[in-house]
């Protein structure tokens, strides 16, 4: 059995140190999920199988019939890959934080001398950690089909930073939707209704130019057309639209703008959303 220790939060102790504390109970919790999934592996089977899957079906599928500007589709497609897999990785963020309410999981926490910041935010960390896993994998798969890094280092460690601030955004958007629906089969449903047409609506598999008007129009505005555009941007690789819209004219701008956005609003609304179911 795996054990947990908390650091204690007194009352009236300086910001410092609760803030010190709540971090030190965050890395904690973190661990413990981080535990639970290494006595499961079979939870890591949508970070491990399902990004090489997705990685060799669309590169020989749709390879061949697809023709990009610039390069081959397979280096086109490794960017929308990239951020397909961590959008739908918020459906393991929520699952586990509508488990963990519905089991009770949560009220155990409430009794520990831990800050109550502490389950939310280990939660997401623990998740950016298996999210790293799926990196690695779509990383070498890709490599392995013929995608590369061509615009060097620097760029190529930002656009990974750009994908790990991502994740850790969209794990805030799971976290807010387990709480709001609470049922971990729901909440898996609710991801993959938001997710499926923020991916697919969008420049991930295919240039946008020869959609509809209107379809053009959301995927230009889409925050997944914006960070797939500054992965290609940064990595090097061909299929960078020049549009007319200010998120595609500046995608690594409106990819951190994005960022910062979704977690201003999900993360104040998640943690208010938590505080109010616990304290019933």
């Amino acid at each position: 059995m795996t054990t947990l220790t908390f650091t204690e939060s007194l009352t009236g102790s300086p910001p410092a140190t609760r803030a010190q504390s709540a971090f030190t109970d965050s890395i904690v919790v973190a661990k413990r999920h981080l535990a639970h999934v290494r006595q499961v592996p079979a939870k890591l089977l949508d970070v491990t199988v399902q990004p090489l899957m997705f990685v060799l079906l669309f590169s020989y599928v749709f390879g061949s019939a697809i023709k990009v500007g610039g390069g081959s589709y397979r280096e086109f497609l490794m960017a929308g890959i990239f951020v397909q897999t961590l959008t739908f990785g918020s459906a393991g963020t929520a699952v586990g934080v509508a488990e963990d309410m519905s089991k009770g999981v949560v009220d155990r926490f409430r009794a520990l001398p831990m800050a109550r910041s502490a389950v939310l935010v280990g939660r997401t960390l623990a998740d950016l950690a298996t999210a790293a896993v799926a990196v690695l994998i779509m990383t070498l798969s890709g490599l392995a089909v013929g995608w590369r890094i061509h615009d060097g280092v620097v760029r190529g460690v930002a656009a990974y930073a750009l994908l790990f601030g991502f994740s850790f955004a969209m794990t805030w958007v799971g976290t807010l939707i387990a709480l709001l629906v609470k049922d971990p089969e729901a909440a898996q449903q609710a991801v993959f209704v938001i997710g499926f047409p923020l991916t697919f609506i969008a420049n991930t598999f295919v240039p946008t130019a020869g959609m509809p008007s209107a379809l053009r129009y959301v995927a230009e505005w889409n925050p997944v057309s914006a960070l797939t555009a500054a992965e290609r941007t940064l990595f090097g690789n061909p299929g960078v639209a020049h549009a007319d819209v200010w998120p595609l004219q500046h995608p690594v701008v409106a990819s951190v703008l994005w960022i910062i956005g979704i977690c201003a609003v999900c993360m104040p609304l998640a943690v208010s959303r938590y505080r109010s179911t616990v304290s019933r």
